[in-house]
């Protein structure tokens, strides 16, 4: 059992990860920003949000022992933040300043792995904040320690899984993994060690653009062994324990370490916290493959509101949980004496509330702002990809095209060249030159988009 416990409501742009420690949950976004809660309560602590990078926040990952946050940004760094009293007590530059879109603390926080879109994974000492060495992969979009901190593993976009030792070797590469590209992966914290006390096998979790979900057992020497394949999910799944794509909308999600507790987040700029289970909410039992499959059952199709399911396919259910989240549960016996459903609530006007004996005017137009609300948000978030500018993942206004072929949003490109960032955002090559030249034929597809929405 699923139950719902609480919403937040503070990121004014898209979810972009949310993470767990014992005590503490952290969301990231676009719009620059981390949040902390505290979960006793869910309420955002006093130094939150925290402001550091000049860029959308793509990561967030907490130390083993909770005492330490990472945010890794397009702006190229690694920002280490203490959970305490959020200040930011380190910054790590990637040495090409390449825009970073996953990082990862090894569980003895020895370590410090980040990956980078033009494929260059970082690796970093931590205590003393010192880099000490990269790799060259394909675009890295996943990578994870192993549980004993002594294996790092990536996923890139060709689809390949890799494992590594801390000193940068190749240690096994599992090709094709997943068709289309690896989009996560994440190890459980137990292994089994051997008789020299060094970790023999461990499981990984991984999901990719295939929308499968596969657990593998990788053990010495070196190998990696499919155990089981969850294909519940109907679209890419871009996140075992970050992010989740449906239908072009995402859907963030993370497990707690200590609760029976997954945190959802997706386009709509919400993170939801849901319950898993009747049992003790203490035991923190949950982390099983059982736990997985309740959740993927249960959310195999998507839930209304937060996780972006089209309102055309919502079931009278889903539509009655809307209600309830947008505060109009009076309404709720209107629509299931009348059988609502998705179709029906979006084709729904002054006329036809009035047929459904809801009296108040009040009641019939707040119903209806909310109607609209709904529908100008599931248009706004399907825009197509090439829509979309490169730099903050937003809808372009005035696209211009740069010398490295590529479109970006005017404004962002020039703050990204002033900050002496002469190199491509796609490509980390040398930009020719900083001459812009406006996209018109873009801006008129975006245009006539935005009109048919």
């Amino acid at each position: 059992m699923v139950s719902i416990i609480c919403t937040l409501r503070h990121h004014t742009d898209e979810l972009s990860c949310c993470a767990f420690s014992p005590s503490l949950l952290a969301t990231c976004s676009v719009d620059k920003t981390l949040r902390v809660y505290n979960t006793a309560d869910f309420s955002e602590l006093p130094y939150s949000p925290l402001s550091g990078h000049g860029y959308g926040v793509h990561c967030c990952r907490f130390s083993s022992c909770g005492s330490h946050l990472l945010s890794c940004s397009t702006d190229g760094s690694v920002i280490v933040w203490s959970s305490d009293t959020g200040e930011a007590t380190a910054v790590l530059q990637h040495p090409g300043r390449i825009p970073l879109r996953v990082c990862a603390l090894a569980p003895d926080s020895s370590l410090l792995l980040a990956g980078a879109c033009d494929g260059t994974v970082a690796l970093w000492d931590f205590p003393s904040k010192t880099l000490r060495s990269t790799v060259s992969e394909a675009s890295v979009v996943a990578c994870c320690f192993s549980p004993c901190g002594q294996f790092f593993v990536t996923g890139c976009t060709h689809g390949d899984l890799k494992l590594w030792d801390v000193d940068v070797s190749l240690l096994h590469a599992e090709k094709d993994a997943h068709d289309l590209g690896v989009t996560c992966c994440s190890s459980a914290p137990q292994f089994r060690v051997g008789e020299y006390g060094c970790c023999v096998e461990f499981r990984l979790a991984s999901c990719g653009q295939d929308s499968q979900l596969k657990i593998w057992i990788v053990s010495q020497p070196y190998a990696m062994k499919l155990l089981h394949t969850l294909t519940s999910h109907s679209a890419p799944v871009l996140s075992y324990d970050t992010h989740h794509k449906h239908m072009n909308h995402y859907e963030i999600i993370s497990l707690s370490p200590s609760m029976p507790w997954i945190a959802t987040g997706s386009m709509d700029r919400t993170v939801n916290v849901w319950r898993i289970g009747d049992g003790d909410s203490r035991t923190g039992k949950y982390l099983t493959d059982n736990c997985l499959s309740c959740f993927s059952k249960t959310k195999g199709r998507k839930l209304p509101g937060h996780s972006r399911l089209l309102v055309a396919d919502w079931s009278e259910e889903d539509v009655q949980t809307w209600l309830c989240e947008e505060g109009l549960e009076e309404l709720v016996c209107n629509f299931k004496a009348n059988n609502i459903d998705g179709p029906e609530l979006s084709q729904l006007n002054k006329e036809t509330a009035a047929e459904l004996g809801i009296e108040s005017v009040g009641l019939r137009s707040r119903l209806l702002r909310k109607i609209e609300a709904l529908k100008s948000e599931q248009s706004g978030s399907e825009a197509p990809d090439e829509f979309l500018c490169p730099i903050t993942r937003e809808l372009m206004k005035d696209p211009v095209i740069a010398a490295d072929g590529y479109s970006y949003e005017r404004e962002s490109i020039e703050s990204w060249i002033r900050g002496k960032n002469k190199t491509s955002p796609m490509t980390n090559l040398p930009l020719q030159t900083t001459l812009l030249t406006p996209n018109r034929s873009l801006k008129m597809a975006i245009t006539r988009w935005k009109s048919s929405q």
